[in-house]
């Protein structure tokens, strides 16, 4: 079962990750912006929020067997929540590394990725 000390360990590893904290929350920031956070809507019942591209984010839901779910509060954004007691850990990491992708300075996110040329 993943808790926020797992997505401390996983976050924290990513090039430029801050931990901060938003809404008195805790959250993961790079470059200024938040890519992994508490939700603090009451309705997500203390959900993971992570960003999206907004292509993916029904596809994700409908296929998760309820791990990956929005609440109204997060309906049209690019931000997904996630039941941090039913996702593996694997799961977790590729979430985690894909919000920090969509939210990384270029730099950052070139530097990171495996060269592909």
């Amino acid at each position: 079962m993943a808790d926020w000390d797992t997505v401390r360990r996983i976050a924290s590893s990513l090039p430029g990750a801050e931990e901060s904290t938003t809404y008195g929350q805790p959250a993961f920031k790079v470059g200024s912006k938040l890519f992994a956070w508490i939700s603090p809507d009451r309705r997500a019942e203390g959900a993971l929020a992570l960003r999206i591209d907004p292509q993916e984010k029904e596809l994700v839901i409908a296929a998760s067997s309820g791990v990956f779910f929005q609440t109204a509060h997060y309906e049209g954004h690019p931000i997904l929540l996630v039941r941090l007691e039913r996702v593996g850990e694997a799961e977790l990491t590729e979430r985690i590394e894909e919000s920090w992708l969509l939210r990384a300075p270029k730099r950052l996110a070139d530097a990171y990725l495996p060269d592909s040329g």
